[in-house]
């Protein structure tokens, strides 16, 4: 017997019901903070200049590639961000299959 985990119930879905996750790369974050503007309880800049994503318990995630769901109440918030980033840096996927919906590699 196989255990399905559920997303949270604020956790974004997309299409089909799928969880999104947002990760941000810092070799490409310029350090403009919009991300951090339109959404910052997803976002945060450290003191090297950087954003990362945080946790849902607001901890800032500072591993590369690391990943945080997308709440739902935000997901414009997130994706505006995604798109206003200078850097293109702001990535969004589907939490099943890491498919990018929003952000540089979005098909």
């Amino acid at each position: 017997m196989t255990v399905q985990q559920q997303a949270p119930s604020d956790a974004v879905t997309e299409g089909g019901g799928e969880p999104l996750e947002v990760w941000i790369d810092q070799d490409l974050c310029t350090g403009d903070g919009i991300c951090a503007q339109y959404a910052p309880d997803v976002f945060e800049l450290d003191i090297d200049g950087l954003a990362y994503v945080k946790s849902a318990d607001d901890e800032l995630l500072q591993a590369p590639g690391a990943t945080t769901r997308v709440p739902l109440p935000i997901l414009k918030d997130v994706v505006d961000s995604a798109k206003e980033c200078p850097g293109d840096c702001i990535h969004v996927r589907r939490v099943s299959d890491s498919v990018e919906v929003y952000g540089p590699d979005a098909e």
